[in-house]
């Protein structure tokens, strides 16, 4: 029986509990907040804040999710009402990485209040034999386990912090004015410190991409067992009708990037592309959160059309309306929207750091491009816009690679790992 916690959930997340619970392998999940359709707030919240709340859904039986709501409802109210001196910076009291460490906290607490009941009153409570946590919320959580001899399964879902330590400071001095976006070249070093820490505790490391693999320092590979398992693919009946046309849908190309506004996703060498193409037959669609002010964004680029983030299906229909995804990433783990956007027939110009070489058969699926290109890729968007009647083959092609990822055998995979530990 394996106990997972993350402060929020995710996709992946999501995953890893369904195949947990349909082996019977699911101890318990600890998080911040759960909703569910039938609670009262959900049931009668506006529209909008009910898709919000649902975000927050998992489907395992309501006994299995166990919750830490204090400080992520502080967060959440704080954000509503500007008391930013809350949550803002690293240090606040309700601040991501204050949440996340507070999880920890508890979920270490909790197992060593589990094993004590046990040991007061033996064979009445059952206990994990691991857990399943991940970066920046395992450290107390993985020390307790050591304490009790429990299995310890860390998941990094980005590459290990000294190469993105690396890759983002040579990115603040290749482009300064864009290191505002760039995020975490200022982390703490006790921060730091605490990642070394959790990764070593470790039993298992477990990876989305190669390129997080390969991140990893010579040391953890060789004592770790460190596994890769790419993340899932959307199903095809969440993907819109609109998917199914070929060829383009317009007189000019629609080249998509999607993700944080930032130059850690590659945004500048993006709009360095546009700038160095001046075709008037491609435009160029930004759709996500703005870290800077728009203003910041249009002197680099005047020509781009924005648009700002929404629900998930939502984003599956605008993608269904482009032609390719652009996603020239410095540093990820593996960005999920290259599998989105495939499922809606966008062949990709993706960097390897983007975490998804798998992906790519060159000039079927897509084109790999080296990391800080912006030459290469207004290169391979050229190459679109001059090859229109390429699309329709190539839109079944990517099609077909991100069906044959399933979240079914993303959580397979992990959970054989795990057994096998045992």
């Amino acid at each position: 029986m394996i106990l997972v916690s993350h402060p929020s959930g995710n996709a992946f997340v999501r995953a890893i509990l369904a195949g947990f619970e349909e082996a019977g392998q699911l101890h318990s999940f600890h998080t911040t907040l759960s909703f569910r359709q039938s609670d009262w707030l959900v049931r009668f919240a506006p529209e909008p804040l009910k898709n919000d709340l649902l975000r927050r859904s998992f489907d395992i039986p309501p006994e299995r999710c166990v919750l830490h709501p204090g400080r992520e409802l502080v967060r959440l109210g704080s954000a509503r009402l500007g008391l930013s001196f809350l949550t803002g910076g690293k240090e606040g009291w309700a601040s991501i990485d204050a949440i996340y460490t507070d999880l920890d906290r508890q979920v270490g607490d909790y197992l060593r209040a589990c094993f004590a009941d046990r040991t007061a009153t033996p064979g009445t409570l059952r206990t994990p034999e691991a857990v399943y946590c991940y970066e920046d919320s395992a450290l107390k959580t993985f020390q307790a386990a050591t304490e009790l001899g429990l299995k310890r399964y860390y998941d990094l879902p980005i590459a290990y912090w000294e190469t993105v330590h690396r890759l983002l400071l040579q990115e603040a001095e290749r482009l300064p004015r864009w290191e505002p976006t760039l995020g975490a070249t200022s982390d703490p070093p006790q921060k730091l410190a605490r990642k070394c820490d959790e990764i070593s505790l470790s039993d298992v490391v477990i990876c989305p991409s190669h390129f997080v693999l390969d991140s990893l320092p010579d040391t953890i590979r060789k004592e770790k067992t460190c596994l890769v398992s790419e993340f899932g693919s959307p199903q095809a009946s969440a993907i819109p009708e609109r998917a199914q046309e070929s060829g383009l849908a317009a007189a000019k190309l629609r080249v998509l990037f999607a993700g944080s506004l930032s130059q850690r996703k590659g945004l500048a060498d993006v709009f360095q592309a546009i700038q160095i193409l001046k075709r008037k037959d491609v435009e160029l669609i930004v759709l996500g959160s703005l870290i800077m002010p728009l203003d910041f964004y249009r002197k680099e680029c005047p020509s781009f059309t924005y648009e700002p983030p929404r629900p998930h299906d939502e984003v599956l229909n605008l993608m269904s309306t482009c032609d390719i995804l652009v996603l020239p990433s410095i540093v990820e783990g593996r960005a999920l929207v290259q599998q989105e956007a495939m499922m809606c027939g966008l062949p990709l110009i993706v960097t390897p750091n983007a975490g998804g070489c798998d992906l790519i058969e060159e000039g079927e699926t897509g084109f790999l491009v080296p990391v800080a290109s912006p030459e290469v890729i207004a290169e391979k968007i050229s190459w679109f816009a001059d090859h229109p009647g390429r699309l329709a083959s190539m839109r079944q092609k990517t099609r077909k690679k991100a069906e044959a990822l399933t979240w079914q055998d993303y959580a397979r995979k992990i959970l054989n790992t795990c057994l096998s530990r045992q």
